[in-house]
């Protein structure tokens, strides 16, 4: 790479982790295309519960990069004031079902230095105030108060925003966008309608379409990604603060009040049909917005604005599959559930990686690799790898 001829990178997806990582090479001087089927942010990231979390119980690696993924999202926000709007760490409050008890939980969390407090009814009555008490765990529940919320679409368009003024290029509308591999190597992407585009390094960032890509170029990665959705409310006064996850719906404000609610339940009644289309049951639709006005203060009625279904990106081991493809040169990934926590981190620690050639420490537990490593020891076949709840 010399300064005459900067290194092109296309990405493929302009979700969180596609546009962030394009924001990053754009700003550490490479040539950036980056090319989406539709719009930005018109998959996982505009229908993302986007909590921004490291609690429960994970692998010490995960752990680690998620709470440095939060680290990213504090420095954004003191970069960016303006982000104030759709970015927030008020805290956020869990609580177990019946015959349920998040003591260990609580207790792991602790032990770790995560920032958790367990409250009795009474203390969530007194600090936050936006929930019903009375509907929380007659145990108590735990609060994690530097945690919160990220609404990807507005991070997105700031991320665009930064990496157009770094000279990034945008092709929105593109169809179906395929990696261009020739003699084993990535050399640019192929548009819907035919167009080749040189590069020389490609990464793809397509969400639950990963995996199937990746097939398509004989490269196989455990996946468990289903089919999921979320309602979004119509606004709600007053205003939610607290992130809320609990055993019937999770809730995650808005810039302007409205609220997004998803639950593990909601998203197994959906039916996917023969031609791949998603119906999501209206009773789903309104369990949803019944919870949610049981859980929250004065039990507003929660009317829904709309519902938006598609996949939920998950790998097959409930990790992240991140960086250099190895069986195809100059390709690399971004595959994850978490991808609003993690959006930052991964699109600053992909763009390090393919502009220096070095790859980062902080990934190893990542790599694609590690399920070729695990099925040559015969630890488990990849049919058998089951997601992690997130």
């Amino acid at each position: 790479m010399t300064t005459s001829q900067p290194l092109h990178v296309a990405v493929i997806g302009a979700g969180i982790l596609g546009t962030s990582t394009a924001a990053h090479l754009a700003r550490g001087g490479a040539r950036v295309t980056l090319v989406t089927a539709g719009k930005p942010a018109d998959g996982a990231s505009g229908r993302s519960i986007a909590w921004l979390n490291s609690s429960g119980a994970r692998s010490t690696e995960y752990r680690y990069l998620r709470l440095i993924g939060i680290d990213r999202y504090r420095t954004w926000r003191e970069r960016h004031p303006e982000s104030a709007s759709y970015l927030r760490f008020d805290g956020a409050l869990k609580w177990g079902g019946e015959d349920e008890s998040f003591r260990e939980t609580f207790a792991y969390e602790r032990d770790g230095g995560y920032d958790s407090l367990w409250l009795s009814r009474e203390q969530v009555a007194a600090l936050t105030p936006d929930v019903a008490a009375e509907a929380v765990a007659e145990e108590g529940a735990i609060y994690n108060r530097g945690e919160g919320w990220v609404n990807l679409p507005d991070l997105i368009a700031a991320l665009l925003s930064e990496a157009a003024a770094d000279g990034a290029e945008l092709i929105e509308d593109a169809g179906d966008v395929r990696v261009d591999v020739q003699d084993g190597r990535a050399v640019g992407v192929v548009l819907g309608d035919g167009t080749r585009l040189a590069a020389d390094r490609v990464v793809l960032a397509t969400g639950g379409q990963v995996p199937v890509q990746l097939e398509a170029l004989g490269v196989k990665v455990p996946d468990a990604t289903p089919a999921a959705f979320v309602v979004i409310t119509e606004p709600v006064e007053p205003r939610v603060r607290t992130v809320l996850n609990t055993p019937r719906v999770a809730v995650r404000p808005m810039p302007d009040g409205r609220l997004v609610l998803d639950a593990d339940w909601a998203e197994k009644s959906i039916v996917v049909e023969s031609d791949g289309s998603l119906t999501v049951p209206d009773a789903s639709v309104q369990g949803l917005l019944d919870e949610g006005s049981r859980v929250l203060a004065g039990h507003p009625v929660l009317t829904a604005a709309r519902v938006a279904a598609g996949l939920k990106p998950i790998p097959g081991d409930g990790e992240p599959v991140v960086g250099a493809v190895s069986a195809i040169d100059g390709l690399y990934t971004l595959f994850t559930h978490s991808g609003a926590t993690l959006g930052l981190i991964l699109g600053e620690l992909v763009a390090e990686e393919i502009l220096t050639g070095r790859p980062s420490p902080v990934l190893d537990a990542f790599r694609l690799d590690r399920f070729e490593a695990g099925a040559e020891l015969g630890e488990v076949g990849i049919g058998a790898w089951a997601p992690v709840t997130q």
